[in-house]
């Protein structure tokens, strides 16, 4: 819940100028403007191959009386990418839960739109040393009865929750630790070569400052950007730090 109108289309703005063929490279680049600039911001990216667009949740409905709720049939129809779905302050503030997120997910898909969803352990889980058991059963139990081929469009990004807004990050051996422990299970689940083709992206705190070293990990594909995705320059500089990886 950052930026006006202006600011939101000023940061698209640079991010188009900025992001050009050279530097992006094969990274993929996916922006989650708030809900009400979505049209605008898809509008403003036409012609831009570089960077995609998608929203930062869903409803778990096709349709209804729920007032104030965005559906993935009207984020689809936009022309979107892409959804998140489980982000930790969903999940903290709003009360999501790994079965909600299945339906979420499952909504995305139907709709022809790839499904971000995410999964991180609490402060109090970490320092329990049950944070693998709690990541792997967000897993099990978000993408419970989905299939390899659906793995195709969807897309993990570990949340260490403690690592959130607070300025701390967690060492690039903690979370490859982490991500190795997800690609772990996505093997045992959906087979090597799927588990390969997932990507697996770190989302705690990652800045231009620490991008290239959790970057240079075997398991981390790559970030899902917080407070720094609010500067076109650090933004930029991350992307630059993932295509040299």
């Amino acid at each position: 819940m950052n930026t006006t109108y202006n600011e939101a289309m000023d940061l698209v703005a640079e991010l188009k100028s900025s992001l050009t063929e050279e530097l992006v490279g094969e990274t993929g680049v996916i922006i989650t403007p708030p809900s009400v600039f979505l049209s605008d911001v898809v509008n403003e990216l036409v012609d831009n191959p570089f960077i995609a667009v998608a929203a930062q949740n869903c409803h778990e409905q096709d349709n209804g009386a729920y007032t104030g709720e965005i559906s993935a049939s009207m984020l689809a129809s936009l022309d979107l990418d892409a959804v998140i779905i489980g982000h930790s302050e969903r999940r903290q503030y709003f009360g999501e839960t790994n079965e909600s997120c299945k339906a979420k997910i499952g909504q995305a898909l139907n709709n022809e739109l790839a499904a971000i969803y995410c999964i991180g352990e609490t402060l109090e889980e970490r320092k329990s040393g049950n944070y693998m058991d709690v990541i792997l059963s967000q897993c099990a139990e978000g993408l419970e009865g989905f299939s390899e081929e659906d793995m195709d469009n969807i897309i993990l990004a570990y949340e260490p929750v403690w690592a959130i807004g607070t300025g701390e990050t967690a060492s690039p051996e903690q979370a490859q630790e982490v991500h190795a422990g997800i690609r772990a299970w996505l093997v045992e689940r959906f087979g090597g070569e799927a588990a390969q083709d997932i990507s697996v992206l770190y989302g705690g705190s990652c800045k231009p400052g620490n991008a290239a070293e959790l970057f240079a990990q075997p398991d981390i594909d790559g970030g899902l950007i917080g407070g720094a995705s609010l500067s076109a320059a650090d933004f930029t500089a991350i992307v630059k730090a993932r295509t040299e990886a």
